[in-house]
Parts: C-alpha cells; sequence; structure tokens
C-alpha cells in the first residue's frame, strides 16, 4: 500500500433518518476539516435571522465529535432546543491510486469501501415526539429570566462561554506550587510558605 495514494473519497448518500422533516430544512453537514467557527456562523444565522425552526447536524468518522461539538454550542447559545440523535453506518468510497505502477502495465486504482460510524441530530424549537428513540428534552436555562431583550441574553451567553476558562488556570497554578513545595529538598523548613504572599 505504500505506492498507493488516496485521491477521492465520497460517501453514499442516504435520506436524513426523521419522518416529517419540512423539505427545506437546513442540513449542516460537518466534515473533519470543517473550521466550527464557521459552521456555527452560518447555522446561527439561519435559525435567528431566517427564523428557522430546525436544522439538521449531519458528520460521519473522524467528523462525529466536531458534529456533537457544534450541536451542544448551537444548543448553549440558544436555548429550549428539542434534540433527536440517531447512530448509524456510512459507507465511504475511497479511491487508491497506484504511484508506481508497473512498467508498461495499466495504472491500476483501488476502490476500497469503508463502514464508518455516522450521526445525525435535529435541533427543533417545536417539540419532538419525546417516545422516539434518542429524544433529548431542552436543558433548563439558566440566567435566560434576566429579561426578553435578545442583546442581554446573547451577551451574557457569550460571556458565560469564555468565563469557566479562568478559574482552572489558577488551580493549576496551585497545584504547580504545591508541587514545588513538596518537592523542595529543604523539607519541613518550606511549610509555612503561602502562595498568596503572607509569609
Amino acid at each position: 500500500m505504500e505506492n498507493f495514494r488516496k485521491v477521492r473519497t465520497s460517501e453514499e448518500e442516504s435520506p436524513l433518518p426523521f419522518p416529517d422533516l419540512p423539505p427545506d430544512v437546513v442540513e449542516m453537514k460537518v466534515k473533519e476539516g470543517s473550521k466550527i467557527r464557521n459552521l456555527m456562523n452560518f447555522a446561527m444565522a439561519q435559525m435567528e435571522l431566517k427564523g428557522r425552526r430546525q436544522i439538521v447536524f449531519s458528520g460521519c468518522g473522524r467528523a462525529v465529535t466536531k458534529t456533537i461539538t457544534c450541536v451542544e454550542i448551537m444548543k448553549r447559545k440558544l436555548g429550549g432546543l428539542h434534540q433527536v440523535t440517531k447512530v448509524r453506518y456510512k459507507t465511504l468510497l475511497e479511491v487508491w491510486e497506484n504511484q508506481d505502477p508497473l512498467p508498461g502495465g495499466p495504472a491500476q486504482n483501488l476502490t476500497v469501501h469503508k463502514n464508518v460510524p455516522s450521526i445525525c441530530i435535529l435541533l427543533s424549537r417545536d417539540p419532538l415526539d419525546p417516545n422516539q428513540t434518542g429524544y433529548q428534552p431542552p436543558e433548563p436555562q439558566q440566567g435566560s429570566q434576566l429579561g426578553d431583550a435578545g442583546e442581554d441574553t446573547s451577551s451574557s451567553s457569550s460571556k458565560g462561554l469564555k468565563r469557566p476558562l479562568s478559574p482552572p488556570s489558577e488551580e493549576l497554578l496551585t497545584k504547580k506550587l504545591q508541587v514545588q513545595v513538596a518537592e523542595s529538598p529543604r523539607g519541613s523548613e518550606t511549610t509555612d510558605y503561602q502562595p498568596d504572599g503572607h509569609h
């Protein structure tokens, strides 16, 4: 296989696994190389500016994790979304080309059929059938009672996403100091050291 190079990958087209979807539903096809920011900008515009009621995120293989990440961001930003998740297998067709064919022989291509896990997640502002498999109800919203002004909730949610990043670094800093104190060659003399600056 060392002489072969992958030249093309295509996935078989399959209908979305959700019944009763509107024909114009937006399907966000997440690929392994997709940028989450670009996906989210487009998806949020569809839901907020164009007023769509439902959106589907789908991805397969290595893009499954990124698909789930997009859905979680969307649920946190918009709130009140019903979710149905369907997991299945998709067939990928990979075409590999021989880089070093035998002299005088035809260039050989290999076609490989791969079964990879695939995920489809439907997010809906409207209630969905709670009895279907893969249904998740909307999460209770924190802080949505602040007011109905769109600006307040969107700014608080964007701040909310950035805020949790600072405490872990402080935590790590104190743990690092504790480790340094514990490894100090002077032993018990350093036990009165406190990271907050009081000696």
